[in-house]
């Protein structure tokens, strides 16, 4: 059994949750999964509709754990790292955008 390493940061954490996004299409459906959370959440401030604001779990999750089921085959950091979790979603999201290749183990980077 593997033993589990506690995380004391964001920049500790940030490694370990891209080592479990390798698969090019887990990481595309996560970055689209954010991109929809994000034009959801800005739905919803433009129209004050709190169904954008209700389905942005479902958009970000639905899209991200299709991909670790179908493509990763692992299980999301999520369930034990809620919140790291979550912020890595967004950095990895900035760093796809922006055309940065994020580190893995794979490219060394």
């Amino acid at each position: 059994m593997k033993e589990e390493k506690e995380f004391k940061n964001l920049r500790e954490f940030y490694p370990y949750y891209l080592s479990e996004h390798q698969d090019g299409a887990c990481r595309s459906l996560h970055f689209y999964g954010t991109g929809l959370d994000i034009l959801s959440f800005l739905s919803f401030i433009i129209s004050l509709n709190w169904i954008f604001l209700a389905i942005i779990p479902f958009l970000g999750y639905g899209f991200a754990w299709a991909g670790h089921f179908f493509f990763e085959k692992n299980k999301p950091a999520t369930f034990k790292y809620p919140g790291y979790s979550l912020a890595s979603d967004f950095i990895m999201f900035w760093d796809l955008l922006r055309g940065a290749e994020p580190f893995t183990p794979k490219n060394g980077k």
